[in-house]
């Protein structure tokens, strides 16, 4: 933990005579863009994944016909067509898992008051007029939603509103080509993922919540990363794009 204390102060002084007070800030917001470069070839193996289980669509509707009345069986028939073809239900979760500790540093460093029996001065940093360590909460009690620091959080949340509102029609596009191809509702490549399958699109609303109440170093974290993700599935995902070769 320390460390990586130490590592952001470096870095937000390299970064000061551009940035000024918000060089801590932007040392976040490029701490998670490496991350999320890091984690891309995942995100591509990802998207290579989501379309072989569309070319799967077919057979696994040829599958619900053959066992309509097993729902075992049909369950059965279906991970054993996964496994021989090698194409895994979940694959597309690991990038998200392996994002996860990179958020949970950045929220215990700016959580706590001292690290490693030392000060955390990081907490001194600020967004402009909004601490890294507070939350909206502080926000709002400080000077209130249009006070300095809760500007800032309102100027977030249309950052965050505008990018889940992509993310939602990604979804909904990718959910409707699926269908037409295959004829079948996205999601029943696995029986029991339907209904996981509709709530998926609204997911990147539920970041409103986060930046809420996380301080606001992590905040930065989940915002940039969510930019990135729908910035990333728009170049994956779109018409014409071969992500399932494995040369990239």
């Amino acid at each position: 933990m320390s460390a990586f204390v130490h590592l952001v102060e470096r870095f937000a002084d390299l970064l000061a005579p551009l940035f000024g007070a918000s060089a801590a800030a932007t040392a976040i917001v490029l701490f998670t863009a490496l991350v999320r470069l890091l984690v891309h070839p995942l995100s591509r193996a990802a998207a290579r994944g989501q379309k072989a289980r569309a070319a799967l669509q077919p057979r696994i509707a040829e599958l619900r016909r053959k066992h309509a009345r097993d729902p075992e069986r049909l369950q059965r028939a279906v991970l054993e067509l996964h496994a021989k073809e090698q194409v895994s239900p979940l694959s597309g979760c690991l990038p998200s898992l392996l994002q996860a500790p990179a958020f949970l540093l950045l929220y215990y460093v700016f959580s706590h008051s001292s690290v490693g029996g030392a000060t955390n001065d990081l907490l001194t940093h600020r967004l402009l007029d909004a601490p890294l360590g507070d939350r909206w909460a502080d926000a709002l009690t400080a000077g209130g939603p249009f006070g300095t620091a809760g500007l800032v959080y309102l100027v977030l949340f249309a950052v965050v509103t505008a990018v889940a509102t992509l993310n939602y029609r990604l979804s909904q596009r990718m959910t409707a080509a699926g269908a037409a191809t295959t004829g079948a509702a996205a999601g029943e490549e696995v029986p029991g993922m339907a209904a996981v399958t509709k709530i998926m699109p609204f997911l990147s609303f539920f970041t409103l919540v986060t930046v809420a109440v996380v301080p606001l170093a992590a905040a930065l974290y989940v915002i940039t990363s969510t930019a990135w993700s729908a910035v990333e599935r728009a170049a994956l995902y779109r018409p014409g794009h071969d992500s399932i070769r494995s040369s990239t």
